[in-house]
């Protein structure tokens, strides 16, 4: 369990703790199960390579988006709450690849009494290219 993250701890610049995980076919399978998203492009070598024309299985953009919203749940806590999150998807990653999913507050402020923190967030591979950049914004609880 994560210690709780509290607004008046956060700083603009702050980095966000990484989330690193080797994606293999058993994370996949998995994730395409529990999201019916059983696709020959996310399964099937032979046909990711050779139909699709694609370097190899790719690793679904909706597993990306999970494992940035593991970062930032991680990090807050509990307590803590995704408020907004997007991302777009720039470039492919590929099965049995590590992907890290990062993020950087770029703002904190208080809105409608809320303790908000905004966060460039992004997925990177192996070679620490950005394939999947972002935006999200926090909310968490005060000390106060």
């Amino acid at each position: 369990m994560a210690e709780q993250l509290f607004w008046e701890d956060v700083e603009e610049g702050q980095e966000v703790p990484p989330f690193s995980q080797k994606v293999g076919y058993m994370e996949l399978n998995r994730f395409a199960g529990a999201n019916e998203e059983l696709v020959p492009i996310h399964m099937d070598a032979d046909y990711a390579k050779n139909v699709a024309k694609l370097p190899d299985v790719i690793i679904m953009g909706n597993l990306k988006l999970a494992y940035i919203a593991n970062a930032i749940t991680d990090w807050a806590g509990d307590e803590g709450w995704i408020t907004k999150l997007a991302i777009d998807y720039r470039k492919m990653d590929t099965v049995n690849s590590t992907i890290t999913a990062k993020g950087k507050v770029t703002k904190k402020y208080q809105q409608d009494g809320k303790n908000l923190v905004d966060l460039d967030v992004w997925v990177e591979n192996e070679a620490g290219e950005v394939t999947t950049p972002g935006s999200a914004v926090l909310s968490l609880p005060s000390r106060g």
